[in-house]
């Protein structure tokens, strides 16, 4: 293991030296208590944060989530070093080794003629190094939709897919007509529809793939756009003196008709 302090780059070796210290007895409080377990909450707010900025303008607000990002690698990387286990710096030189081999086409005497090439060899390489690649390695601890994607995107490696989008537009309809079917039972049965709701985002999530859309960010900017929209609906009651508990459900869907097209027509 390498000593936590010893980083190569300046950079990195300030942050590392930081961290030690705010760990120390005569550190900050804090920070001594965190663990593994607590930083887990931590590490998922500043990802998303950084998926907030990452395609705005304002850079300087991406620069910062980012470091907020690092900070949460040298974090647990200080805590992995106290127990003698590995360091930032270990960190650092396992990435750019592993950087290094996946690209021999780069750093070796191997060709690659497009992107597809490079995916390609790229998952022979995990392969060759004893990485798991079949639906059950799909980490548990991703977000539902991503993780969804990728079993599916493992299924297919081996063959199990549709042909085209039509298989995936099909099995919507299908998941689609089984929640209808079990909502129409004479007695609902929920768990059945837990699971077939389910079934139905899963579905969506295949369809998204071969559409060669990411499911995740796809429901990240709808929300977001109906969040927006909604503030618009209410900012436009509001000239009317009313709330949205107050107005008919045609006036809120000619009112969200209205923002809608606001948006399609600005000028």
């Amino acid at each position: 293991m390498t000593d936590p302090q010893i980083v190569r780059d300046p950079d990195l070796a300030r942050l590392a030296r930081i961290m030690a210290t705010l760990r120390a007895p005569e550190g900050c409080p804090w920070d001594r208590e965190q663990s593994l377990e607590t930083l887990r909450h931590y590490l998922l707010e500043e990802a998303h944060e950084v998926l907030e900025v990452m395609t705005t303008a304002d850079v300087g607000a991406h620069c910062e989530e980012l470091g907020d990002l690092l900070l949460q690698i040298a974090f647990q990387a200080q805590i992995r070093s106290e127990s003698g286990d590995f360091a930032l710096a270990d960190v650092v030189d396992s990435i750019c080794d592993k950087m290094i081999r996946r690209h021999p086409h780069v750093f070796g005497d191997e060709d690659a003629s497009d992107a597809s090439a490079v995916k390609l060899r790229w998952e022979e390489l995990k392969q060759a190094e004893g990485k798991k690649g079949g639906p059950g390695a799909v980490s548990m601890a991703l977000p539902a939709l991503m993780r969804a994607e990728k079993i599916g995107s493992k299924a297919a490696k081996v063959g199990f897919d549709w042909r085209d989008v039509r298989g995936p537009i099909a099995k919507v309809r299908e998941e689609l007509a089984e929640i209808e079917a079990e909502l129409g039972a004479d007695r609902v049965d929920r768990e059945r529809v837990h699971a077939e709701v389910g079934d139905l985002l899963f579905a969506v999530v295949n369809l998204a793939r071969h559409l060669d859309v990411r499911p995740e960010l796809a429901l990240h900017d709808a929300s977001s756009r109906f969040t927006r929209r909604f503030e618009a609906v209410v900012a436009k009651l509001a000239t009317r003196s009313k709330r949205p508990e107050d107005a008919t459900e045609s006036e809120l869907d000619a009112a969200w008709e209205a923002v809608k097209r606001a948006e399609r027509n600005p000028d």
